[in-house]
């Protein structure tokens, strides 16, 4: 009798242990995401982003060493990181953004901003901008981008024989006037009103890229004058059009904005937000993409033969546009190459689970989309600038997911990049026409990954007329 008692205490606890271990096994396996131990626990991997000189070229050393999935301590917070097409495809419903994340770069967007704003609210806001930028209205801004471009032509026509330019400058001038003029309505801006603004929106920018990567505050004042001048700025253009503003207007995004709300604050924080992603993201596309044109001769000449074909001597417009086929194709691969927009980010407010992993309601999942633009598997050779990968046919063999250059997450990709898109083929166009694009030798051109990519130096060009 003792002895079927001892045996049965021991079949009992070798099933306890065996249970015990296999819960403990199976949790392991299903939260425990890859991760790198934390230089401090103060401040997690800071220091590691630091030395890697952005969260961009970080998230590139995480993913090589843990895979698609990884996770790591931005301060005392964990972060998960994803970069495959699966994963994305697995958080594509997910709309709200992780404030934690973008926190820096409130003070100069502001509280209020779209940026911001989770859930019904965030949606409907969105949901309303569209009127101003969907495709019903796109068609509007042609004439007033077409005016621009050939502003600057002609500028660049009274250069001389191989004067240099700053590419990088110009691009970001363009950019803003196309912002002022399209969000606004306003093309009576001095240009060297358009100059204050372009240096304080740097200087403020710049600063605020800094303390992304843990580097000391050391110039908040620097930072605080260039940012309250550009608000100030901004609010003077909602004020004139206010002022200005008729019935027969055709409904733009400031229009939205001021007929969306009685909040100043939030009228204003929007108008910011919508300035500065109109100016870094279509500037920087658009300087990233003449840089390629200018290194890569045979690619310009197949834009410029495509222009001849579908153009001829006609502007280009929103029935022509579609059939720019290379030129849409170089624009691709310009995001990809140049990574534009590096990440992006989502969270969720309850717990959940991705790549069969655990993510602790509130956890930041990062859309490390340069990461996945480098993948060989689908982008060989992916440091090779090569508008060919985004042919039909290629495009046909890739996953959906594996290129999303302007995010992809509970439809919370960017409103303004059918209006950022139209703005750079026009000006490329435009400028194709006219000039071969050549690079200045001798330069060594370095990204600096921020949120937006941009030249660490400036680039500087010459121009042949055709």
């Amino acid at each position: 009798m003792l002895d079927v008692v001892i045996l049965t205490v021991i079949f009992v606890a070798t099933l306890f242990l065996a249970v015990i271990y296999y819960y403990m096994y199976r949790n392991k396996r299903v939260t425990t995401i890859p991760r790198p131990d934390p230089t401090t626990q103060e401040d997690g991997n800071l220091a590691d982003i630091s030395k890697a000189g952005s969260l961009h070229e970080y998230l590139l050393d995480l993913h090589q060493k843990y895979g698609d999935i990884a996770a790591f301590q931005m301060g005392k917070e964990m972060v998960v990181s994803i970069c495959s097409p699966e994963l994305f495809r697995e958080h594509s419903n997910v709309f709200d953004r992780p404030a934690s994340l973008f926190k820096l770069f409130e003070p100069f967007l502001g509280k209020k901003s779209i940026q911001y704003a989770n859930k019904a609210e965030g949606k409907s806001r969105r949901k309303s901008y569209l009127r101003a930028l969907g495709p019903s209205h796109l068609h509007y801004h042609y004439s007033g981008i077409q005016t621009l471009s050939d502003d600057l032509v002609r500028n660049w026509c009274s250069l001389g024989v191989e004067e240099h330019i700053p590419l990088n400058e110009t691009m970001l001038t363009f950019a803003l006037k196309l912002s002022i003029v399209s969000l606004f309505g306003s093309n009576e801006v001095a240009g060297e009103d358009i100059k204050e603004i372009r240096t304080e929106y740097l200087i403020a920018w710049n600063e605020l890229e800094r303390r992304l990567v843990g580097l000391s505050n050391d110039r908040s004042q620097r930072f605080e004058n260039a940012r309250n001048k550009f608000h100030h700025i901004v609010n003077e253009l909602v004020v004139k059009r206010r002022t200005l503003r008729k019935k027969t207007d055709v409904t733009l995004l400031v229009d939205v904005l001021i007929d969306n709300t009685d909040d100043e604050e939030k009228i204003l924080h929007d108008a910011i937000s919508f300035t500065v992603a109109g100016l870094h993201t279509t500037g920087n596309l658009l300087t990233w993409a003449l840089f390629y044109l200018s290194t890569y001769p045979g690619v310009q000449q197949k834009v410029y033969t495509e222009i001849n074909r579908v153009l001829g001597s006609k502007d280009v417009d929103q029935n022509s546009t579609k059939d720019l086929k290379y030129l849409h194709q170089v624009i691709n691969e310009t995001f990809r190459c140049a990574a534009i927009a590096p990440w992006a980010a989502r969270y969720q407010d309850v717990d959940s689970k991705l790549g069969g992993y655990k993510i602790t309601k509130n956890t930041p999942v990062i859309h490390a989309l340069g990461v996945s633009f480098q993948n060989e598997k689908y982008f060989p050779n992916p440091k090779r600038f090569d508008p060919d990968r985004f042919s039909e046919e290629n495009i046909k063999s890739r996953p959906a997911y594996a290129f999303q250059p302007f995010g992809f997450a509970g439809n919370r990709m960017c409103p303004g990049y059918k209006l950022s898109s139209i703005g750079s083929v026009v000006l490329l166009v435009t400028i194709l026409k006219k000039f071969r694009v050549n690079f200045v030798e001798g330069q060594v051109v370095i990204p600096n990954f921020g949120l937006v990519t941009r030249p660490n130096d400036e680039i500087w060009i010459t121009l042949q007329k055709r």
